[in-house]
């Protein structure tokens, strides 16, 4: 095969783990490649120079806004209104998302219940594409979606959209609700929290998006901050003995999902398992000289 050029987008983008981990997923699939990370800080600039690879990953904050340039979507990724990978096939590129299957793989491959009421932290892409592949793949999902109170118009448009979906589906008795961040201590037991917002990550390692008192209500935390491998919220759930996942388990399976995409490429739970722990050595090593 001819060698393929591929790329991440975004920025700022120096915490990026995607060459590492694509490079290995190339390296087992046998495909030549060349992967470049790209810190963009105009999109609409840069479409042309997009268009000469092969592929490409797209990272925060281009996940909803790269849409408008694609050719066209795969019916996830429109239903999601994120992309987060994108294959160019003579000059047109068509987005996939991958955010979602990685979380939710991640999550059930540590042995947790996604199917009870899960809380997510966040209105961005990440949440987005994590909130609909929920509903997506359980038909009596049961979400609580936080948020600030600058971007409560931001969740209340996801959640009508999920809502739209579910009846257009008809079938389950899935609920998605909207709740402000301080109103969570009172809002009962949360099965699943999910963090999809970047409270936490490199180099902010002392934050954290949940008080004590809501992580007391938790039965297990997945935080898709990969960066650094256990966050100050995952380190609060392990003190009060809550199970816990890691955003690097995400980025993973995120990237052999995107790889299945573009090539078709399938790769055994075993080599998935090995690589989120190369790839956790690999970061703690440039990060934190581990």
């Amino acid at each position: 095969m001819q060698t393929q050029k591929a790329a991440v987008i975004g920025h700022p983008i120096r915490h990026t783990m995607s060459p590492f981990i694509h490079e290995r997923l190339f390296s087992i699939a046998g495909i030549p490649m060349q992967y470049a990370v790209l810190d963009i800080d105009s999109l609409p600039e840069k479409i042309n120079q997009l268009k000469t690879f092969d592929v490409f990953n797209v990272t925060i904050p281009y996940k909803e806004a790269i849409i408008p340039f694609l050719d066209e979507l795969d019916d996830k990724a429109a239903l999601f209104g994120s992309v987060n990978t994108v294959q160019i096939i003579d000059g047109k590129m068509k987005g996939y998302i991958t955010d979602g299957a990685g979380c939710l793989g991640a999550i059930e491959s540590a042995g947790i219940n996604i199917a009870g009421r899960n809380l997510i932290l966040g209105n961005g892409g990440t949440a987005r594409a994590i909130a609909f592949e929920t509903a997506y793949t359980n038909v009596n999902f049961d979400i609580v979606l936080a948020h600030r109170k600058s971007s409560e118009e931001k969740a209340q448009k996801i959640a009508q959209e999920i809502e739209a979906f579910a009846a257009r589906r008809g079938t389950g008795k899935g609920k998605i609700t909207c709740l402000p961040y301080e109103k969570l201590e009172s809002a009962g037991h949360f099965d699943v929290v999910i963090n999809a917002t970047n409270v936490g990550m490199y180099p902010h390692l002392d934050n954290s998006p949940l008080t004590e008192a809501v992580l007391q209500n938790c039965t297990a935390v997945f935080d898709a901050v990969f960066n650094p491998e256990k966050t100050f919220l995952l380190k609060q759930a392990e003190a009060k003995g809550i199970p816990t996942v890691r955003g690097i388990d995400m980025l993973v399976r995120q990237a052999v999902a995107a790889h299945t995409w573009w090539y078709g490429t399938a790769f055994e739970d075993e080599q998935i398992r090995k690589l989120c722990e190369e790839a956790a050595k690999e970061m703690n090593r440039i990060f934190y000289n581990k």
